[in-house]
């Protein structure tokens, strides 16, 4: 997964659309299995209050691949295809775990998925040992936070290494997919439309539930398009 921010005067829904276009399709011919590009454009302008922002350079775009090897000497090709079009990059190696894949919103190779995507960028706090970290999200947070919210696509990523020297050490992405009322509305969000007294009870669930494994200082939060450019699925 690379993290990258847009160079100078290139706005993030300019950088959207190189990615989509021809850095995807350099990446594709490169052998990529699979090609996804989440970008802060401009359709997910009104969920600028849903942004959480802890780094110095927080990504304007993520680019995924799936590719065979992250081995240095055979990834620096994508490496490169990325870094030439994009002012600051940071690639993470993970490994990925989809316990909510998207059924309702399906769509063809490239175009943008309905709703919105938010990715979080997660660090483990230092008091929290690894092992007890990841049952804590894995094994326990993960139903609570299918149960309160409206969630259509979870994904969630463990970063095994961080591949760029000097990169913001995140110890996971997470991806969750909403419905667009979701970016203004929190009773969509929270899977609560009419009901003020669930809205509050998925709500402190939710907070009771993050706050086990979650660092407040560190975390980053950024709202997104999704568009799926090469499904690692099927290949198209």
């Amino acid at each position: 997964m690379y993290c990258v921010t847009g160079k100078p005067g290139v706005d993030p829904s300019a950088l959207g659309d190189l990615l989509r276009d021809a850095v995807a399709e350099r990446l594709t011919v490169l052998g990529a299995h699979g090609v996804q590009v989440n970008v802060a454009d401009d359709a997910v302008a009104p969920a600028d209050g849903l942004r959480i922002i802890s780094s110095p350079t927080p990504a304007e775009a993520v680019v995924s691949i799936w590719i065979d090897t992250a081995v240095e000497q055979f990834r620096l090709p994508f490496d490169q295809a990325i870094a030439e079009e994009v002012a600051t990059w940071a690639a993470y190696l993970v490994t990925e775990s989809v316990p909510v894949a998207n059924t309702r919103y399906p769509t063809e190779s490239g175009e943008r998925v309905d709703g919105f995507a938010q990715l979080a960028f997660l660090e483990r706090p230092v008091d929290l040992p690894v092992d007890e970290w990841l049952d804590i999200w894995l094994n326990s947070h993960t139903r609570i936070a299918i149960e309160t919210q409206d969630t259509f696509l979870y994904v969630q990523n463990v970063v095994t290494r961080v591949l760029t020297d000097g990169a913001t050490a995140w110890d996971a992405i997470v991806e969750e997919g909403f419905p667009a009322g979701a970016m203004t509305d929190p009773h969509v969000f929270f899977d609560a439309v009419g009901d003020d007294v669930r809205l509050a009870k998925h709500q402190q669930e939710m907070l009771d539930s993050v706050q086990r494994f979650v660092d407040f200082a560190t975390i980053e939060v950024i709202p997104t398009s999704r568009y799926v450019m090469r499904s690692v699925l099927d290949g198209t």
